[in-house]
């Protein structure tokens, strides 16, 4: 059994881990509810977005965009594909990154021709495991030029990553992206999922009872339906990356939050046993000392 005083400096030790881990689960708290209520605010604009490029798209079926365009004539194996994956910058998250990184490996392999795929990875974490992995295994690249933290996601950060991916779109560089990231289902589940950002998906017409196509009331577009889908789509994917980075920010804190929870009750389930074993030893040096002194004193009255 060790003594008194390394006891003590073990309990003191935990205590000192046991305050960085309950300040860590509050930040985290505050973090988690900061990233909602902004995401909150801008849902509404990137909602009624979706709604205009819908109704462009119904009554202009046959508009040819070239964020739509599926590449037909480009065979599977040599399709280019960019896949945007967000992970954390920092570790102390559970499962969180670990999860996120497999998940990414095995859409890898699941592709064609992994090597025609670039990786876009924000997170320092993620960032430096597969430039290790790639380098060694050749299954991808890794974009090194592509450095963007996780932490308090913007809007104008998911501008400039969109505004990226859709050149490198537009100039044949990729033929498909894809958003790899964590949606948090509710408080207690998360979810890794695969998002397509490009190129769009177009939605068939909703047809009527009869089987014919539902009528829609006349709809101009100046200057033109290309024109002015050529503007909102850029908008509307710039929300969908901004959405997606939202969301695994909060999933991150809330990992965090229940490694960090799991930590301190750890922590203190180890000071109470310290603190019984400290009673233990205080108590058997003071029967000790108690022993010594009637030994002495028993001594004394023999002679």
């Amino acid at each position: 059994m060790p003594n008194m005083r390394e006891i003590r400096e073990r309990i003191a030790s935990i205590q000192q881990i046991l305050k960085i881990t309950n300040a860590m689960y509050l930040m985290s708290s505050s973090k988690l509810k900061k990233a909602r209520k902004s995401l909150e605010a801008t849902e509404p604009y990137f909602y009624k977005l979706q709604e205009t490029i819908d109704s462009v798209l119904e009554h202009t079926p046959h508009t040819r965009q070239k964020y739509f365009d599926r590449r037909k004539d480009i065979p599977p194996e040599k399709r280019k594909k960019g896949y945007i994956v967000i992970t954390g910058d920092k570790g102390l998250c559970g499962s969180y990154n670990h999860n996120i990184m497999k998940y990414t490996e095995q859409e890898l392999e699941k592709a064609e021709n992994p090597e025609n795929c670039c990786l876009f990875v924000m997170g320092q974490v993620g960032r430096l495991y597969f430039q290790r992995r790639m380098k060694n295994d050749h299954m991808a690249s890794v974009d090194s030029e592509f450095l963007y933290t996780t932490q308090n996601p913007t809007l104008y950060r998911a501008r400039e990553i969109a505004d990226m991916v859709i050149g490198k779109f537009e100039s044949g560089e990729l033929d498909e992206v894809y958003l790899i990231y964590t949606d948090m289902v509710n408080s207690s589940q998360q979810e890794t999922r695969t998002l397509r950002l490009l190129p769009f998906e177009r939605k068939r017409l909703v047809q009527a009872a009869d089987g014919t196509l539902k009528s829609l009331p006349k709809a101009s577009f100046m200057p033109s339906p290309e024109e002015v889908m050529g503007y909102l789509i850029p908008q509307y994917a710039k929300g969908i990356i901004y959405g997606a980075m939202v969301e695994a920010f909060c999933c991150e804190q809330q990992s965090r939050m229940t490694a960090m929870d799991s930590a301190t009750n750890s922590a203190k389930d180890m000071i109470k046993e310290l603190s019984l074993m400290y009673n233990r030893a205080r108590q058997a040096a003071i029967t000790q000392e108690i022993t010594e002194v009637v030994s002495g004193a028993n001594s004394l009255d023999e002679d």
